[in-house]
């Protein structure tokens, strides 16, 4: 997969908080809680990137979720109807993601993890199903596995050596 490398500082990002869990570790005074955010940013123009942040306090593991979704920021091709330039199943762990092309009019059909990525990746248009596993994290995941795995007309037709024209037909 490829992994574009994005200057952050350019853009306008904002965040989306998915999940806080409270996870605790027993030790032998007692339990030690600590929370957990799984944070997602995007600039709503083709960048988005997700990010985990553990910390004593909320406001601090969002913050670390959100410096890590910084680092990790993709880019995504978008057509002419802000949607997909074609369908994909995004893979990570045991959880996988159906991302369908849409028409004009069509929305965001997505659940809430998957939901969070694609508004912010700025995808107005598209038809999503989370298959297998829920688990949040990994349904984020799997939602940006799946996007960065996405090819333009043009990266296709350069990779096979054609013109645009001569794969559409």
């Amino acid at each position: 997969m490829k992994r574009t490398i994005v200057d952050a500082s350019a853009l306008e990002l904002t965040e989306k908080v998915v999940a806080i869990k409270r996870v605790t570790k027993v030790v032998k005074g007692g339990r030690n809680f600590r929370f957990s955010a799984l944070v997602v940013v995007g600039d709503g123009n083709g960048h988005v990137g997700a990010g985990m942040g553990k910390a004593a306090e909320i406001p601090e593991a969002i913050r670390k979720g959100k410096e890590d979704a910084i680092k990790k920021l993709i880019t995504v091709p978008v057509d002419e109807n802000m949607s997909i330039p074609h369908d994909f199943i995004g893979k990570f762990g045991s959880a996988s993601v159906l991302l369908k092309k849409a028409s004009a009019g069509t929305g965001v059909i997505a659940g809430g993890p998957a939901r969070a990525v694609l508004e912010l990746a700025g995808i107005k248009n598209i038809r999503t199903k989370s298959l297998g596993s829920n688990n949040k994290q990994n349904v984020v995941l799997a939602t940006i596995a799946g996007l960065e795995a996405l090819k333009t007309p043009e990266e296709v037709a350069k990779s096979r050596g054609k013109s645009v024209e001569e794969l559409i037909g």
